[in-house]
């Protein structure tokens, strides 16, 4: 049994909507998801499934393509963003494609002033406070 065609990877023609922006090994989605519309996702044109396996080339051209999805979050006029890689299913990874979220943040939002690693600030297991 072979694996479904990744949905994220632009030859399988399965992307829902065409990139906002895209640089040689990049390109950036707006976020489809209703709890956060303020997002885009900066997705390499090669399959990869995790950020420690990009090239020296697609980190070279990484900023060219987070600059993209800043552009393309501007019109929005946000206060700040949070950027982030979820790598493997215990962290959150739902697409097997690396892809680097960034969304944008708002003074007055239900979680200003709290980051990325928020929601991780507890006591590991078998440890104690």
């Amino acid at each position: 049994m072979s694996a479904a065609p990744c949905r994220f990877c632009m030859d399988n023609g399965l992307l829902a909507d065409a990139p906002v922006f895209e640089t040689g090994q990049f390109y950036v989605l707006m976020s489809h998801d209703p709890a956060l519309p303020h997002a885009a996702m900066v997705i390499p044109r090669r399959h990869s499934t995790s950020p420690f396996e990009m090239t020296a080339t697609e980190w070279a051209d990484l900023p060219s393509a987070l600059d993209g999805a800043r552009q393309a979050l501007a019109p929005r006029r946000p206060d700040g963003f949070t950027l982030g890689w979820n790598v493997g299913e215990v962290a959150g990874q739902t697409v097997s494609h690396t892809h680097l979220h960034v969304i944008a943040r708002f003074r007055g939002e239900p979680m200003e002033g709290k980051g990325i690693r928020h929601p991780l600030k507890t006591t590991a297991p078998g440890t104690t406070p």
